[in-house]
């Protein structure tokens, strides 16, 4: 068994978890591959580019936190084998488990003793004037928001093709199932469990109440453009990150990403201890 590992090297404990895990995982027989960033951290120069890992390891190991998690979306690239987030702090939505249960995670990766939960993601394609078509890979959300100003925006939603409104808010949201306890989340949108097929928009601090979440089915695509002349450029984000100024004239295309996301589960570990653990809910 191949594992790469990625490491946040901005995580206070980083390095002390990743030679922890280096060590569980080679005490029971696994093979580690560092990614250039982590084996740089590490003071050593045997690294790969983690775009790389397709085709050297089984499995990747993402030692920081739910934004590590994001983050490696991107950097592993075509990545479709399981990807274990161990959280070096609280346990998060995306990870694994927790630093102090590498030994574990090891015998559990050792042992073939994991699920996967496959995860879709969303490819957003944005169409600006006078440039070529920019796409992007997104595990939570894509966002079209309010730039600088401090007033409310006026957005357009279609929906394969027809209008769905026109929004006068702070942004808009398009979050898949696994983003739905994130930003969406935060704007008043509802938790959807990540094997449903679904995709969700969420208008930001609309003008009007009546302006809720919708929920769509996941073939659907979902164009979102800017309205707003007078306000100036809005701000696209893919998971947090990639900030992009949209202007009048241009759109973002949204849709289903042809390859998935394989989150690793430990035995045991599932999506609703996760909503417990994370939203403190309680019995009566």
């Amino acid at each position: 068994m191949n594992v790469g590992i990625l490491v946040n090297p901005h995580k206070p404990g980083s390095l002390p978890a990743l030679h922890a895990l280096r060590s569980a995982l080679k005490s029971r027989g696994c093979n580690v591959v560092l990614d250039d960033e982590t084996a740089q951290l590490a003071g050593e120069d045997d690294g790969i580019p983690a775009s790389e890992f397709a085709r050297h390891v089984q499995i990747a190991a993402v030692l920081g936190g739910d934004g590590t998690m994001l983050n490696a979306v991107s950097r592993l690239g075509n990545f479709q084998k399981p990807v274990a987030g161990i959280n070096i702090g609280n346990l998060g939505f995306l990870t694994s488990c927790k630093d102090d249960e590498l030994d574990i995670f090891a015998a559990a990766v050792a042992e073939g003793r994991y699920t996967t939960s496959i995860r879709t993601l969303l490819e957003a394609t944005v169409h600006q004037q006078g440039k070529p078509p920019e796409s992007f890979i997104a595990l939570n959300e894509i966002t079209l928001a309010r730039g600088e100003t401090g007033r409310l925006v006026s957005l357009r939603a279609r929906v394969n093709g027809e209008l769905l409104n026109d929004y006068r808010a702070d942004g808009l949201i398009v979050a898949t199932p696994t983003g739905s306890t994130a930003y969406s989340l935060s704007a008043g949108g509802p938790l959807i469990t990540p094997c449903a097929a679904v995709f969700v928009i969420t208008p930001i601090c609309p003008h009007s109440l009546s302006q809720r979440s919708l929920v769509l089915a996941d073939n659907s695509t979902v164009e979102l453009s800017s309205e707003d002349r007078e306000s100036g450029p809005m701000i696209f984000t893919v998971d947090g990150r990639d900030n992009i100024h949209i202007g009048p004239g241009d759109r973002i295309e949204v849709k289903k990403a042809a390859r998935s996301f394989h989150l690793l589960r430990l035995e045991g570990r599932t999506f609703y201890d996760a909503l417990r653990q994370k939203l403190h809910w309680q019995g009566v």
